[in-house]
């Protein structure tokens, strides 16, 4: 058999993920977290439209990790974030890491 090392450059990888919170490279987030490639960090959760809508012109899709089940997500957000260009994908939070 052959394995082959995944490395990701310089983009931040999440490393794992429980109940409540992710492992993203040494750093452990709990609660909302907001993730890209070059930063990761709390996010006041759905009602916190600010935090991901300062990713416009920066990220293309934002993949949305709603729990153990997918969710619905807030309207509000929804069409802020596709006003911004950004475009939403819900699903649960394991496929999302």
């Amino acid at each position: 058999m052959r394995l082959t090392e995944i490395t990701y450059g310089a983009a931040l990888a999440i490393e794992g993920y429980g109940p409540g919170f992710f492992r993203v490279g040494t750093h452990v987030l709990r609660g909302p977290s907001l993730v890209t490639p070059w930063d990761a960090g709390p996010w006041g959760g759905l009602e916190d439209m600010a935090t991901p809508l300062a990713l416009a012109g920066r990220i293309d899709v934002l993949l949305l990790g709603l729990g153990a089940e997918v969710a619905i997500v807030p309207r509000a957000l929804r069409e802020a974030l596709e006003a911004a260009g950004i475009g939403v994908e819900p699903m649960n939070s394991p496929a999302a890491c």
